[in-house]
């Protein structure tokens, strides 16, 4: 799939971004006759150029990761190295056996999505014990040493993105100033960026629940209350479905729903469709996917929040390719404790779309 991520998003991501690596260059020769002054550098970094780069992604169930599936491979072999990229099906046991067999292949850089970031602590040590840098790609690896570095959009600022963009349409479309009624969603709990997202987005709505400017009707504000098992949208769906019916009248619905990706905003204003509700709610997303673009566009859908791929997938060559020269890696944008160990975070700034800036962001 051709994504529209290629575009000015992926641009504006990329200038969000905190710091850059450089490239590894090759040697050049200085005019004029060699000084005894100039030393040779001291010690080879940890990488060389066609050594093996290997992915393991959670799946490819939804674009970002089917998009990753598909760059990972020409960005790694465009950088000189030899690529190895498979997805786990969102079946941990999957993933346990792609690192294990990575780890034989001799793989240099062990790149992990995870699909649950608390249960892969044992092969991700094994791959420590035979030399590989592990650099976790978009998700958190938990409570385990045996983890470089993780390479995200900042997750905690992308659930107050997407608190933001719920508030702006409810105060462009419901009432300035409210009170708004509002339901919850998150993501999957075995994902710790859902998490994240969520207590982002709780950070910016809390107070305006606590002021009663927000009612949540069905009562269900914890994370384990509205958490959406393995992302699945018709899981989403069902659930919309039941806050409906239980909790409000034929025709009506929220005046709107906080949601943690796209795919799971779609069921949620599918369900609302499906129930008979004219004035659709004001609904947020994530990852901008191609649907839910054309969905902003068209007035259904009020905003997404981007994470280009691509951008994200370059911070991450970058990195590898700065172990060419060196056996530590470059410096994060910031560090977070994953329970054991303060990990080094190379995080980049997300985007809000919406119907304003579609056309700017995704030209049609």
């Amino acid at each position: 799939m051709k994504t529209k991520k290629y575009l000015r998003v992926a641009a504006l991501a990329a200038a969000g971004s905190l710091i850059l690596f450089g490239g590894c260059g090759t040697g050049g020769e200085t005019s004029g006759s060699p000084s005894a002054d100039v030393e040779p550098p001291v010690s080879a970094g940890l990488v060389a150029p066609g050594d093996l780069i290997a992915v393991s992604l959670p799946w490819v169930g939804t674009q970002n990761w089917a998009e990753a599936n598909e760059l990972f491979a020409k960005s790694i072999e465009a950088a000189g190295f030899k690529a190895a990229v498979q997805a786990a099906d969102n079946k941990v046991p999957n993933q346990q056996q792609q690192i294990d067999s990575f780890v034989e292949q001799g793989a240099k850089v062990i790149i992990v999505g995870a699909v649950d970031g608390e249960q892969l602590g044992t092969v991700l040590e094994n791959a420590k014990v035979a030399g590989a840098v592990i650099l976790g790609y978009d998700r958190e690896i938990k409570n385990t040493q045996a983890v470089d570095g993780v390479v995200q959009y900042n997750a905690f600022g992308t659930g107050e993105l997407q608190a933001e963009a719920l508030l702006e349409g409810l105060k462009a479309n419901v009432s300035p100033d409210g009170p708004w009624v509002v339901e919850l969603f998150a993501g999957g709990p075995a994902d710790p960026n859902a998490k994240l997202f969520f207590d982002g987005a709780m950070s910016v709505l809390q107070p305006l629940i606590d002021a009663k400017t927000i009612t949540i009707t069905s009562g269900q504000v914890e994370f384990t209350q509205v958490a959406t098992a393995d992302w699945e949208n018709s899981k989403a769906q069902s659930r919309m479905d039941s806050l409906l019916a239980g909790n409000y009248s034929a025709g009506k619905g929220p005046d709107g729903v906080l949601s943690p990706n796209d795919g799971i905003a779609r069921a949620i204003i599918t369900a609302s469709e499906n129930a008979g509700i004219k004035n659709l709610p004001i609904v947020d997303g994530l990852d901008a996917e191609d649907e839910s673009v054309q969905w902003i566009r068209d007035g259904k859908q009020y905003a997404t929040v981007a994470k280009p791929t691509q951008p994200m997938i370059d911070k991450t060559i970058e990195i590898t390719q700065a172990l060419e020269l060196s056996k530590d890696l470059p410096a994060g944008t910031s560090v977070r404790s994953n329970g054991v160990k303060d990990v080094p975070l190379f995080e980049l700034t997300p985007v809000i779309v919406t119907k304003a800036n579609v056309n700017e962001m995704f030209p049609a």
